[in-house]
């Protein structure tokens, strides 16, 4: 997580009202997840939603991960925390690869720590990105 990210203008509202949730209520509200989102949300480049590009990962955007070590590539979906869904591929924007996705773009590789060391990951393509789509409010 090294340089700007770029977020709509609504998903950063959102995401900000979420962490300042998460931080009065939820269980994360001293986790590390929490304190990456919040620095991805400071550093982030916003825009409007009709002017963010094409191939960025968005709340609610589907896109394809390959695993660089495996060459493995599954479909995700990157969603509020209360859809996200392991079986189904709905990644939390909470979750620490959710927060290392969010406005990255299509051949981005990301650097993701797991307990067993460092993931890198590219990610392939987004099959879905609700504002290129005209889906403003999603």
């Amino acid at each position: 997580m090294s340089r700007a990210i770029v977020l709509t203008k609504i998903d950063q509202e959102r995401l900000i009202k979420l962490a300042a949730h998460e931080r009065e209520f939820g269980k994360a509200r001293e986790s590390k997840e929490l304190k990456d989102l919040q620095m991805e949300l400071e550093r982030a480049q916003v825009v409007s939603p009709e002017h963010i590009p094409a191939g960025t990962i968005t709340m609610n955007s589907k896109f394809l991960l390959k695993h660089l070590d495996s060459e493995e590539v599954t479909e995700y979906s990157l969603v509020y925390p209360e859809d996200a869904d392991f079986l189904e591929n709905k990644i939390s924007v909470m979750a620490p690869i959710g927060t290392a996705m969010l406005g990255y773009q299509e051949g981005d590789e990301v650097e993701w720590q797991v307990p067993a060391g460092t993931v890198r990951l590219r990610i392939e393509k987004v099959l879905y990105q609700p504002e290129a789509s005209g889906d403003f409010e999603l």
